[in-house]
Order: C-alpha cells, then sequence, then structure tokens
C-alpha cells in the first residue's frame, strides 16, 4: 500500500501489508408516530376477539334452539306414543264385546273379523310409533353427548306448554339491540372502519427512534499501531414522510370506503331480514295458539261423540263401522292437537332465539 504524507514529502511504499477487521453492534427502532396505525391495529384485534366470541355466541345459540326443538319433538313423539296405546284399549275392548256377542250368535262373522282388522291396524300404528320416537331418543342422546345414544330417559314434560308472558313489543326491542347475526354484521362494518383509518395512517408523517452499541477491532501488520479499538453507543431520529406511490394510497383507502358502504348496505339488509322473519314468526305463533285452542275443543267434542258411540255400541243401538268412525275421528283429534302445540313451541323457540333470550328459555327450563 502506498501513503501520502500531507506536506507532499516522498510516498511510503508498505509491502504485504494486512489489516484485519471485526464489526459487531446492536441496532434498535421504535416508531414512536405512526399516522395513530399502532392504536387503529389495537382496536381492531379487540374488534376480532368481540367477532370471535359472537361467532361462539351463535353457535351456542344454534345449538339451544335445536336441542330444545328436538327435546318437544321427543315429548310430542311420547304423548302420541300414548294416544295409539289409547287408541289399542279401545280396539281391545271393541274386540272383546265382538267376541262374547260372536260366540252367542248376536254378531256375524263379519264383524269379528272387522274387529281385529282395526285391533291389529292399531298394533301396527304402535309398533311404528314405537321406532319414531327410539330414532328420536336417539338423536337427543347424539345431541347431548351421553355417550351412549341408545340410553333410555324419560322427558321431564308431560304436556307442551308455552310461555304466556311472551311480548311482542319487548322481543321486538330485544332483537334489535342484541341479535347476534345483527352483532356480527355491525362489527364487520366497524372493522372495514377501521381498516380505512389504517389505510389512512398512510397520510400522516412517521417518527422513528433509532439507536443502536457498536463494536468495532482492527488488527495491523505493519505500521505504528498493531490494533485499534473503538466502540459506543448511537442515537438517532428519522422523521419521514411518502410523497408520492403512484396513487395506490388514494386508490386503497377509496376501496376501503366502498366495503364500509357495503358493510352499511349488509347491517340494513339483516335489519330488514330479521324484521321480515320476526313478523312472520309472530304471526304464525298467535295463529297456531288460536289453532290449539281449537283444537282442544274439537277433541273434547270428539271425547264426548265416542263415549255416547261406545254406550250405543253397547246397547247394540250402533254398528261396529260408525264406532270404529269414532274412535278414528278421536285419535286424529288427539293428534292434530298435539301438531299444533309442537309447532307452537317451535316457533316460541324461534322467536326467543331471534330476539337473543333462548339463552335464558334453556336456563329457565
Amino acid at each position: 500500500s502506498d501513503q501520502f504524507p500531507a506536506d507532499g514529502g516522498e510516498a511510503v511504499t508498505t509491502r504485504n501489508s494486512v489489516t484485519q477487521t471485526l464489526d459487531a453492534g446492536l441496532n434498535l427502532n421504535w416508531t414512536i408516530f405512526e399516522g395513530f396505525k399502532v392504536q387503529t391495529n389495537y382496536k381492531r384485534l379487540q374488534e376480532l376477539k368481540s367477532v370471535g366470541e359472537l361467532n361462539t355466541q351463535l353457535a351456542v345459540e344454534n345449538f339451544i334452539a335445536d336441542i330444545s326443538a328436538e327435546y318437544y319433538n321427543y315429548v310430542q313423539q311420547t304423548l302420541r306414543m300414548r294416544n295409539l296405546r289409547q287408541a289399542l284399549n279401545l280396539s281391545r275392548e271393541r274386540l272383546r264385546i265382538v267376541e262374547a256377542r260372536y260366540q252367542i250368535g248376536s254378531l256375524s262373522r263379519l264383524d269379528l273379523q272387522q274387529a281385529r282388522v282395526d285391533f291389529n291396524a292399531d298394533s301396527s300404528q304402535l309398533i311404528q310409533q314405537y321406532e319414531v320416537l327410539h330414532s328420536s331418543r336417539i338423536l337427543l342422546n347424539e345431541m347431548m353427548g351421553t355417550g351412549n345414544v341408545e340410553q333410555h330417559f324419560m322427558a321431564a314434560d308431560t304436556t307442551i306448554s308455552f310461555d304466556p308472558m311472551l311480548s311482542k313489543p319487548a322481543l321486538y326491542d330485544n332483537m334489535m339491540k342484541v341479535n347476534t347475526a345483527l352483532l356480527l354484521t355491525e362489527k364487520n362494518k366497524v372493522l372495514s372502519e377501521l381498516d380505512l383509518k389504517t389505510l389512512q395512517s398512510q397520510n400522516y408523517p412517521y417518527l422513528r427512534l433509532n439507536g443502536g452499541y457498536g463494536f468495532t477491532h482492527y488488527d495491523y501488520t505493519k505500521g505504528n499501531f498493531d490494533k485499534q479499538r473503538t466502540w459506543g453507543p448511537t442515537v438517532g431520529v428519522t422523521l419521514g414522510f411518502t410523497i408520492f406511490d403512484g396513487f395506490n394510497r388514494s386508490r386503497e383507502q377509496k376501496n376501503a370506503r366502498i366495503r364500509i358502504d357495503n358493510r352499511e348496505l349488509q347491517v340494513e339488509r339483516q335489519k330488514l331480514m330479521l324484521q321480515s322473519d320476526f313478523a312472520n314468526m309472530w304471526l304464525a305463533y298467535q295463529n297456531n295458539i288460536q289453532l290449539t285452542n281449537l283444537e282442544k275443543e274439537s277433541l273434547e267434542n270428539a271425547q264426548i261423540n265416542y263415549e255416547i258411540a261406545m254406550d250405543r255400541y253397547k246397547l247394540g243401538d250402533l254398528s261396529g263401522i260408525l264406532l270404529r268412525e269414532a274412535q278414528v275421528s278421536l285419535l286424529q283429534a288427539e293428534q292434530r292437537l298435539l301438531t299444533a302445540q309442537y309447532r307452537t313451541k317451535l316457533y316460541e323457540i324461534s322467536l326467543l332465539q331471534i330476539s337473543g333470550r333462548i339463552g335464558e328459555y334453556l336456563s329457565a327450563h
């Protein structure tokens, strides 16, 4: 290497000189200000946590509604089984009477055969109903995770009753305030607004604090010094601003505003859908309550009609065919009442679910 003195003297040439350098350092950067991006990201994480909680709540509400509906289906099928047993007992009594009269010759073999056919028909319905009830019990055990899907249990309810305290205004107000699906759409809108704020943070300058500590070691094979070491801290501040990025910021922020508008439309659409569903559910709920009351009256009349028919049949004043018609009418009235009660219960469950009260309903039961 050649070294030239500052006073213009003769150059000094050093042959075969080697310099070894070792550098080590630690640098830290801390963003002090970045257009409120840090605060916005923190809020976004909080909103994402709320979205996760709402999704969990929605899944729980759907599960409660499903298991409640299946439970009352099990109650309904249990009551249908009871009705069919009663119908079979009536057919058995009729068959006993016919056999006794056939023995003394007061009824023909045709009457006996018809009584047996009707008895077998009722027995067949009872067997089929047992299968339906068994399937409902298996499904309930599966939903409850009992471990044994064939586990037998008795329903706590022996009738299907309704909540007399349901209020349309209270349910509606609750729905518009705490409906989980609506809250989720509103949260999605908030997330879109926070996305826009994150993008808008690029419109501000950024300020960063830089700090570090360095160490440098030199080894010389020639010269007056064979070693040299330097160390010490460094501190600095960086202030920057993006002047032009090809209009990317403007385009991204415009798209973000469009997404916010779309989220707002989704919120309004969700509200309209909830209002429509609520109106239909409430109307169906009221209609099925009226239908239930009507079927109760029909059942009372069918019971009276059958009692009269049986009395006349025992006196020999009524044919077996007409008695069978009265018996079938009684069974049909019982089954129609159960159908109306079950449908009313389903709409009650749906109203409580859409209004965000399905959890209270389960705890109350």
